[in-house]
């Protein structure tokens, strides 16, 4: 598929929405609410928040439970379009969907530390392409991902179809990554009482003069 051309860079203020995905059923977490497990005494999502606010239009959550919780961190919660907890395919599109820019920034809620300048290095990198994955050096990070808006109507047919793995839809499209080599550690996350000791230290250290 060949690349769109570009009339120019997206700004960030105006033409970027930013959605966090904490609608997920946080299985490898005896099943808790992922998003609202404390880090440093602050919420995951409040931490992701944090990386997003003033600095995108506005910023979407993408949650299935605790509505109301997610509603004081937010501009606006969305739900899935559809139920069953379909996984992250699913909260993208229903993102997507409920998007009014014409880009939407993707995000989990279990990356605290992700880098205060994610949002201008992912718009910047995402040159001729509709979607800009992150890359830490060694592995791409497919939910931490910009993508057109316009993307939706394609989305929805290809979940209709069954699809729900990320990194298979990408394929579709004309994509590309994002160099975060210099920064890897920004992208760990918590699935285990192990990572959330090893993220409070880094938050820790990153509080420090």
């Amino acid at each position: 598929m060949s690349d769109r051309p570009v009339i120019s860079m997206p700004n960030p203020l105006t033409d970027v929405t930013g959605l966090i995905l904490a609608g997920g059923q946080g299985r490898r977490m005896g099943g808790r609410d992922k998003g609202l497990e404390l880090l440093g005494g602050v919420s995951l999502v409040a931490h992701v928040c944090e990386r997003l606010a003033g600095r995108v239009a506005e910023v979407l959550i993408s949650a299935n439970r605790h509505l109301e919780r997610y509603r004081c961190l937010a501009d606006r919660v969305v739900t899935d379009a559809e139920g069953g907890f379909q996984g992250p395919l699913m909260g993208i599109y229903s993102g997507l969907r409920a998007a009014t820019t014409p880009w939407v920034l993707v995000v989990p809620c279990d990356t605290p530390l992700l880098p205060p300048d994610l949002v201008d290095r992912m718009v910047a990198g995402v040159g001729r392409h509709r979607i800009a994955v992150a890359h830490d050096g060694e592995r791409l990070h497919p939910v931490v991902v910009l993508l057109e808006r316009a993307l939706a109507e394609d989305l929805h047919a290809a979940l209709a179809a069954g699809e729900r793995k990320v990194g298979r839809w990408f394929e579709r499209h004309a994509w590309t990554r994002v160099d975060f080599s210099d920064c890897p550690e920004a992208f760990g996350n918590l699935n285990s009482e192990e990572d959330k000791r090893r993220l409070e230290a880094r938050l820790d250290e990153e509080s420090r003069p």
